[in-house]
């Protein structure tokens, strides 16, 4: 005897409505939440950035009104040479300064992740460096290494050294200060991050390491830098788009000086903008930065999907 199938009988109307009513309220309910988050940033984010793109190919001062100069601007920083000394120095400041924040803030993490009386204390002290006024601790380092009177010269003297560097009145030396104040002041920040990183790896995977006979050497290679790849990930962004923008350390210590050696790409777009007045080429050089952080992201992030292949 054959059997039939009956269909499923159709929602009526009321029923239509009322499942209709309740999508509605749910996407109310999640756009209440999404929005005053999404105004906040077109306002304060998005749209200055859309400003910037337009005032990059204009002649704009702060008491006129912006002139379309097409490519003009960016033609201008072919044959500006202060623009290629800021990128080039921009770059040697990211160069040394992620590599050195980098092992740093993991070698204080490997100290830290271990249970110890007063560890607290030790990551607390870590970490204080980063919340620190940045005006108060660039003082602090432009004393230490006043060429004078600053300790870290007179230490320097006492071992044997008579001609200390200069520091940071030291055209060779003043950007070397400037990546070691920079490391000391953001490996405690990254350090939590690693710290963090280091405790979701099984501890599991380091007794199976010790049970097949694998060193301390060997268990970090094999577990411990695997496992953080995806932290080492973080850090290597995040640090990457922060030396690209760094700015207010730089300001402080050196203030771009002695001459252009410390001179970076956000303090001459401010000196162009702000000190000058010239916001439509500032706004050109701003783009150029942008552009260089996006493109760099965009490979590393290219780099860690081949490798997490």
């Amino acid at each position: 005897m054959a059997t039939t199938i009956e269909a499923p009988a159709r929602p009526t109307r009321p029923a239509r409505r009322r499942r209709s009513r309740q999508v509605w309220r749910n996407t109310a309910v999640g756009w209440s939440f999404l929005l005053p988050n999404f105004i906040g940033f077109a306002v304060l984010t998005l749209a200055p950035v859309l400003v910037l793109f337009y005032l990059a190919f204009t002649d704009w001062n702060v008491f006129g009104v912006a002139k379309w100069t097409g490519l003009a601007n960016f033609q201008r920083l072919i044959h500006d040479q202060s623009f290629w000394t800021a990128l080039e120095n921009t770059l040697y400041y990211t160069a040394l300064h992620i590599p050195l924040t980098m092992g740093a803030a993991l070698g204080l993490a490997l100290l830290l992740n271990r249970k110890l009386r007063g560890v607290a204390f030790f990551r607390t002290v870590a970490f204080f460096p980063y919340i620190t006024s940045i005006v108060a601790a660039a003082q602090v380092w432009n004393m230490l290494f006043s060429p004078q009177y600053g300790p870290v010269d007179a230490v320097l003297r006492v071992v044997g050294i008579s001609h200390p560097p200069g520091w940071t009145v030291s055209t060779t030396w003043s950007m070397p200060a400037v990546i070691l104040v920079g490391t000391w002041r953001e490996m405690g920040y990254y350090m939590l991050i690693f710290l963090a990183g280091l405790q979701t790896i099984p501890a599991q995977l380091y007794e199976a390491a010790r049970v097949d006979g694998a060193n301390a050497w060997q268990r970090f290679r094999a577990v411990t830098v695997p496992s953080l790849r995806p932290t080492t990930f973080f850090v290597t962004v995040m640090l990457t788009i922060g030396s690209f923008k760094v700015f207010d350390l730089i300001l402080l210590l050196t203030n771009g000086g002695p001459g252009q050696s410390t001179l970076v790409l956000s303090q001459y777009i401010y000196q162009t903008g702000f000190q000058e007045n010239h916001f439509g080429y500032a706004s050109a050089i701003s783009v150029v930065l942008f552009v260089l952080c996006f493109v760099v992201t965009i490979v590393q992030f290219l780099v860690n999907k081949r490798r997490s292949v």
